[in-house]
């Protein structure tokens, strides 16, 4: 009768964990984790690797136990690169097997990430009051329930549910373009589906939204100031708004610049430099940074004061 049955040497048993797994070189690679604990440390929330980890080693499967061979992952990752190092490039940049329980929390998490953004961005245009967080998860609801129906209607027609009738005539000729929202996943961070969220809030506006406007401080010489467009800014003037375009080119520095400030808080001129602080939209910046760089041959600037002007309360 035998006395006992040896294991093999690369064979770990382990349970209740997670499993984060990573393909490379041909290979695929696993990590075993406590439960809960990968998604804290890509958050930030946890800090301690012992704390993540059940054991510090690579595994072609955790679930038979099978460590990997130091020459695959030599072949994988690097001949010179530690275990440590790849243990933490599975861990960062793997994707999480998770069961049905931990999926949903994890769903649940990213949602609620994703509302806290899209309600912190997100003003009504006449007030420029905040919506609460239960008003943006509705809206975001309604549209995830008519996604899938608006994008085909979108691809059959190029129309969709228009907000007034310049909006539809816009829609007639974008429709295929229109952004759709059909709910968060866990494969996209929470910032960029905010951001995916936020097109679709705007593009069909189940109720009433615009981004809320950056404040910003423009400097620029004062001796700039006079001086006549050098060129006519492309994200200023639209393809058929020909005489929009030829005003723009016509005018001075300053002219442009207060164009492009929806609201003006002070103007100042401090020794040779003119600053100006106003809240623009967000859609604007970009073009207005170009703007200065270009005009002034990099001795202007523009700063941001605050990413998102609102209003709360009643």
């Amino acid at each position: 009768m035998p006395v006992g049955i040896n294991q093999p040497s690369n064979q770990i048993r382990l349970t209740n964990v997670s499993l984060v797994r990573l393909k490379k070189g041909k290979k695929r690679f696993e990590i075993a984790c406590y439960k809960n604990k990968v998604l804290e440390w890509r958050s930030g929330v946890e800090t301690d690797l012992d704390n993540v980890l059940q054991i510090p080693s690579v595994f072609l499967s955790v679930g038979k136990g099978q460590t990997a061979p130091s020459q695959d992952l030599a072949k994988a990752f690097g001949p010179k690169t530690p275990v440590n190092d790849i243990i933490l490039e599975i861990l960062n940049k793997g994707e999480l097997q998770v069961g049905e329980k931990e999926r949903h929390a994890q769903l649940e998490r990213v949602h609620n990430e994703v509302v806290d953004i899209v309600a912190g961005k997100l003003v009504d245009p006449e007030s420029k009051r905040v919506y609460t967080t239960g008003m943006i998860e509705k809206a975001l609801d309604q549209l995830s329930s008519q996604g899938t129906h608006k994008h085909e209607e979108g691809k059959g027609s190029g129309t969709a549910t228009p907000t007034s009738g310049q909006e539809n005539g816009e829609q007639k000729g974008k429709g295929k373009e229109m952004p759709t929202w059909t709910g968060v996943v866990t494969t996209k961070s929470a910032k960029s589906q905010a951001l995916d969220a936020m097109k679709a809030l705007i593009a069909w506006q189940p109720i009433p939204v615009t981004r809320a406007r950056m404040r910003l401080r423009v400097t620029c010489p004062t001796s700039i100031l006079k001086q006549a467009i050098k060129a006519a800014p492309k994200s200023k003037a639209s393809e058929g708004d020909i005489d929009g375009a030829e005003e723009k080119i016509k005018g001075t520095v300053k002219d442009h610049i207060l164009s492009s400030v929806e609201q003006v808080e002070s103007q100042d001129v401090v020794g040779e430099e003119w600053e100006v602080t106003g809240f623009v939209e967000p859609g604007a910046f970009k073009g207005l940074g170009e703007f200065i760089g270009g005009e002034t041959k990099g001795r202007g600037r523009v700063e941001v004061l605050d990413m998102a002007v609102i209003h709360e309360g009643d």
